[in-house]
Order: structure tokens, then sequence, then C-alpha cells
């Protein structure tokens, strides 16, 4: 069973960087996929990135391109997600999720989700 645990949540003023951390135990496959998604108050999920732990492709929504990487470090089984120049609208529970045939910022196409954690950024 593959179960997913995100960490690094907290307050930073806008401008600031966050590293949030999504720990991956359980795969058995030599290609799954790992997305951050991400839920202001009110609205909906909101996909940031997504990459594929095989081949290491990777992508990103308009609203973070430049801001925020996305890189697996499989020695630590984590994806991390650097956000840098972070914005109020920014703010929000980042969840990420898993799947072995998802891709792309549909929150359907992924069957297993970590508890999120909270990222506030100050204006």
């Amino acid at each position: 069973e593959v179960q997913l645990v995100e960490s690094g949540g907290g307050l930073v003023q806008a401008g600031g960087s966050l590293r949030l951390s999504c720990a991956v135990s359980g795969i058995t496959y030599d290609t799954y996929t790992i997305a951050w998604f991400r839920q202001a108050p009110g609205k909906g999920r909101e996909g940031v990135s997504c990459i594929s732990i095989g081949d290491g492709n990777v992508i990103y929504a308009d609203s973070v391109a430049g801001r925020f990487t996305v890189v697996v470090d499989n020695a630590k089984n984590t994806v991390t997600l650097q956000m840098n120049t972070l914005k109020a609208e920014d703010t929000g529970v980042y969840y990420c999720a898993g799947d072995l045939y998802g891709w792309g910022f549909d929150a359907v196409d992924y069957d297993t989700w970590g508890q999120g954690t909270p990222v506030t950024v100050s204006s």
C-alpha cells in the first residue's frame, strides 16, 4: 500500500521561501506519478506540479512556473517541493497525491493522498 506524508508547511512572509516534503512509501513499481495540489480557503483543489518518479518528467501550473521546483530524492524516498518568491495567493493546504497511471492536474486521477500541510503567506 502506497502511503504519502507531507511536512514542511508553515507561515512565511511574501517573497520568502518554503520547502515541502512528501515522504513516499510502499511503491513497488518502476514508475509512479507524484503530484502536488493545494487548496485555498473556500476554493477547490488546484494542481501545482507533478513529476514522474520513473523518468523525471515534470510539469508546473502556470501560476507557479519559475518559482516552484519539484525534485525526487530516491535515496530518502521523498519528493520535495521548493517554493520561492511566495505570494499571498500561494496560501492554502498543500497535498501530495500519487497514482500509477495519473498525470496532470485533475485530482480524480490520483488515488492516494497525504493528509496535507498548511502554508500561509502573509502580505
